[in-house]
């Protein structure tokens, strides 16, 4: 579960419903009336507002903002907790901005197996992946890399990506995935 979504989760089930008319207030000048009008709860506020990029993992001052008006410290705590965590986490892990993932669906192809099976994963799992995808090889690939990144976690890492990469030699991916 993407940690991010695990807050804002969390914090709509911390607000009242009073909470949750002051914050759609709060909005107006950014949320349409009939938008939020529309809104029952805070995942469904929190979703508009990430998609007009209002707030984001590492935008969220808005929200900060939002939540300090309403007199919830508490869950302003809980947003600086967060950041630093997200600060601190290891720069190698593989994110949404290094974008590994497509280099190596663009190149590794049917070695996929081959891939996931050097990077640790079990056979039943690839068999799921492979099942639930049959015609598509490059969703199997993309499927196979976010359930490592999940089953691993923080744990998952660019250099492991690469290190698998040659052990299948692949070395013209693992040059591709270190550029």
């Amino acid at each position: 579960v993407d940690p991010f979504l695990s807050l804002l989760h969390s914090i709509s089930a911390g607000l009242s419903d009073p909470e949750l008319s002051a914050v759609k207030f709060l909005c107006r000048d950014r949320i349409s009336k009939r938008k939020l009008e529309s809104v029952q709860s805070g995942r469904e506020l929190f979703s508009i507002l990430m998609e007009k990029q209002e707030i984001a993992s590492d935008n969220l001052e808005f929200l900060k903002k939002l939540l300090e008006h309403i007199g919830r410290g508490d869950l302003v705590s809980q947003l600086r907790q967060f950041e630093e965590e997200e600060l601190n986490a290891p720069d190698d892990q593989p994110d949404v901005h290094e974008k590994p993932n497509d280099v190596i669906c663009d190149n590794v192809g049917r070695e996929w197996k081959k891939l996931m099976r050097e990077l640790g994963m079990p056979e039943v799992k690839l068999d799921r992946i492979e099942a639930a995808h049959r015609f598509n090889l490059c969703e199997q690939l993309v499927q196979a890399l976010r359930e490592w990144q999940k089953w691993k976690g923080k744990d998952a890492k660019v250099a492991d990506l690469i290190k698998a990469l040659r052990g299948c030699n692949l070395n013209l991916v693992a040059d591709m995935v270190e550029e």
